[in-house]
């Protein structure tokens, strides 16, 4: 992908005076500020409407930049090694000189951080002389985004940039490990867990649906396209969109396919996008046929399920 330096230039001026920007990452877009900064952090969970309750992610260039705000281990080691730049998350402990804003952490001494793939964001990062703080770029509860056209439809001018990137690559947030202790995943992601206990060759519990809010994408509604959505549905009803995981022949105005054969991955990249759509073509309520629950497809079933929390 050809970078636009004039556009990073822009984004980094905004970015130094504690501005908002939305940047593309190869998960779903992120709403961007200086994670260093209260001004912007602060700026992130109003833009958003956000629980205060509910953590940001910091997205670093690399290990290196980290050094100076986390203490590593292992497993971080590990993972980092084999997955980075990824769309895998890692909670560790906060060093104590660290300069992360309070409000990124709601006052915990751990810290969610990333290292995003997407070569428009690591441009951005290297330019930087500090982490962004960067929850997705939508209103809280809401479905991701995974194009810029929907960060301007959720934000309009309230955001003063968005950093063109098209369409993210993988388009579900990334799986969140926390590595303070046992290895457990708090969030399930645009990563397999599969091939995380590969390399760690270790038991990995999941935890995620936890009784407190430690990390995010942990709240029961989330992901919501604004209108009621039935799960494992058979039959549907009247002026209902009917969601399926792969085209099939006999087809009427009201079907959407997340993908034309069942391929997983090409699901969950559609899945954000189609959402937003059949609230667009003004459904009323969705219906969703069944979708394997292997792979990306627990993924895509667990945003559907908390989609569905109304």
């Amino acid at each position: 992908m050809k970078i636009n330096l004039s556009n990073i230039k822009k984004a980094k001026k905004l970015l130094n005076k504690n501005e908002c920007v939305a940047i593309p990452t190869e998960t779903v877009y992120g709403l961007a500020g200086n994670a260093y900064s209260d001004l912007a952090c602060k700026k992130i969970y109003k833009l958003k409407k956000r629980p205060k309750n509910n953590p940001l992610i910091v997205h670093y260039y690399n290990a290196q930049d980290l050094k100076k705000d986390c203490n590593f281990n292992s497993n971080f080691f590990k993972l980092y090694k084999k997955f980075c730049p990824g769309p895998i998350t890692f909670v560790l402990n906060l060093n104590k000189n660290s300069q992360i804003s309070k409000i990124v952490t709601n006052k915990k001494n751990t810290i969610a951080v990333r290292f995003p793939k997407h070569p428009v964001a690591r441009n951005l990062l290297k330019n930087l002389k500090f982490p962004l703080a960067a929850p997705s770029a939508n209103l809280s509860s809401k479905v991701s985004a995974v194009r810029s056209a929907d960060v301007k439809e959720d934000f309009g001018k309230k955001i003063k940039f968005v950093l063109e990137g098209g369409k993210s690559s993988i388009g579900l947030e990334s799986t969140i490990i926390d590595l303070r202790n046992k290895p457990k995943i708090l969030r399930l992601g645009g990563m397999e867990i599969s091939i995380i206990r590969k390399v760690l060759n270790k038991k990995i519990t999941i935890d995620n649906n936890p009784s407190k809010i430690s990390t995010p994408g942990q709240l029961k509604l989330h992901y919501s396209p604004g209108i009621p959505l039935r799960l494992n549905v058979k039959k549907i009803k009247d002026n209902e969109a009917y969601l399926l995981i792969k085209k099939i022949k006999k087809t009427k105005p009201n079907y959407y396919f997340l993908s034309k054969k069942g391929d997983l991955k090409e699901a969950a990249k559609n899945l954000y996008s189609t959402l937003r759509k059949i609230k667009k073509n003004k459904y009323k309520s969705i219906a969703v046929a069944k979708i394997p629950n292997k792979g990306l497809g627990k993924t895509i079933n667990d945003r559907l399920i908390r989609a569905s929390k109304l």
